[in-house]
């Protein structure tokens, strides 16, 4: 279990899903593998707000995440992924959470 996770939630168009999902895993998941290493898990709203695509990523420190994150953004290859994906993400939040050390023996490794 990582102590910093980066949770990210990106609304996407109607009917856009799938269109997104094969952009992000044809020219953001190189990147992101390359940069961020790999992801806690990737979902999508089932009950709530739809359309929604969330994915994590875990971090050691508020320091790992500020590097790893500085490498993606200048990696040469992630212009074109957000060129490629702009016009199907309605909005995007961006949350960083942090384990509770003393719950940290309920979860499942």
């Amino acid at each position: 279990m990582k102590p910093l996770v980066d949770y990210r939630v990106y609304t996407i168009k109607p009917r856009k899903m799938n269109e997104f999902v094969e952009v992000f895993n044809r020219l953001a998941m190189p990147v992101l593998k390359e940069t961020l290493g790999y992801p806690m898990g990737f979902y999508t709203t089932l009950v709530g707000p739809q359309n929604q695509f969330v994915h994590l990523w875990g971090y050691d420190s508020l320091a790992d995440y500020e590097a790893r994150s500085l490498k993606r953004d200048t990696h040469p290859d992630f212009p074109a992924y957000l060129e490629a994906s702009g016009h199907l993400i309605v909005a995007q939040e961006n949350n960083l959470i942090k384990s509770i050390d003393s719950l940290a023996v309920w979860v499942d490794q």
